[in-house]
């Protein structure tokens, strides 16, 4: 790593580009894509357990005290995307197709990530604490608050459906580790500040895992084959200049609203991230009988884009930490 570093190329992001290549060549299919998705599960449930480990109840309690904070990653997530997706329909019909459109508009729509935004920001050494509690903020609301801009903003058949088992999933995936986390702490605070590896570990090892699991699906479903290649770089295009005005914006509010430099981190890897692991589900209830390969495409592609651009960012950041 240090060698390559010579040459500012960082591995993780050479980690990511491996995985995409290792998926497109060997996607999970059946019984091992349910092996892949349980180790992934299993991954964000020991990142959150370690984080309750590491964090203090202070920090804890902190981090859900800061509510400018949250207000602010949150506006991000359900005000500044879906305004700049409405924006896009301009786009249409010369270079996004309508159900590109389409989902361009939904991803727009769908939650803040968890584990990588909380991943990232402590590779960036910023407010972990705070990155959790605005991560798991974002998805539980955006449990009722995606169907609701889906219905106001979009034409869709049928009507939206809020599954509370969404919100329990959460609740188990995230919170119960944190909470566990916490009260092993003092047994385990010790070896966790003399070995920071284990939590570096499974920061990466997470967001490959997601990685992976995430580029398996669209292969088996075969969506890349659906569009032609120009097309296909048009959004890809498309794409990377939304999350080049969200990190725009998303660094001029941090700064804007005088917060410190950890709270900064927290708003620019929370607020410009959209979860695939969120929005894959939603979209399959959301969108009964439409093309949902066409319509998920644009959040796959947004999701490896961020996933690279803020892996980047974030080993600069860690970087120049104090």
């Amino acid at each position: 790593m240090r060698f390559l570093s010579k040459f500012y190329i960082d591995g993780f992001i050479l980690s990511i580009l491996a995985v995409v290549g290792l998926a497109s060549i060997f996607p999970a299919r059946g019984d091992a894509a349910d092996i892949v998705s349980w180790l992934t599960k299993i991954a964000i449930a020991l990142l959150f357990l370690l984080y309750g480990a590491r964090l203090s109840s202070q920090e804890a309690l902190t981090g859900l005290k800061h509510w400018r904070l949250h207000l602010t990653v949150l506006a991000c997530t359900f005000v500044l995307f879906p305004i700049l997706g409405v924006a896009a329909r301009v786009l249409v019909p010369h270079i996004l197709t309508e159900d590109l459109y389409t989902g361009l508009l939904f991803l727009c729509l769908v939650p803040s990530t968890v584990q990588s935004s909380i991943a990232f920001t402590s590779i960036a050494k910023g407010n972990v604490a705070g990155a959790i509690v605005s991560a798991t903020l974002s998805n539980l609301l955006g449990v009722f608050l995606t169907p609701a801009l889906v219905i106001l903003l979009m034409n869709t058949t049928g009507q939206a459906r809020v599954d509370l088992s969404s919100v329990l999933d959460i609740v188990l995936q995230l919170l119960v580790p944190f909470c566990v986390g916490q009260l092993i702490r003092p047994k385990v605070k010790g070896f966790l500040s003399r070995y920071a590896e284990p939590t570096k570990l499974v920061d990466r090892g997470s967001i490959l895992l997601v990685v992976y699991s995430a580029f398996s699906a669209g292969m088996v479903e075969g969506i890349w084959h659906a569009m032609s290649p120009w097309r296909i770089l048009l959004l890809v295009v498309v794409l990377c200049a939304l999350l080049a005005i969200v990190l725009g914006v998303t660094s001029a509010l941090g700064r804007a609203t005088h917060f410190d430099r950890g709270d900064r981190i927290v708003v620019v890897f929370c607020g410009s991230k959209k979860s695939l692991a969120t929005g894959l589900p939603m979209a399959t209830v959301l969108f009964a009988g439409h093309p949902i390969g066409l319509i998920v495409l644009p959040l796959m592609i947004f999701h490896q884009v961020q996933l690279i651009t803020c892996a980047a960012l974030a080993q600069r950041w860690a970087r120049t930490a104090p």
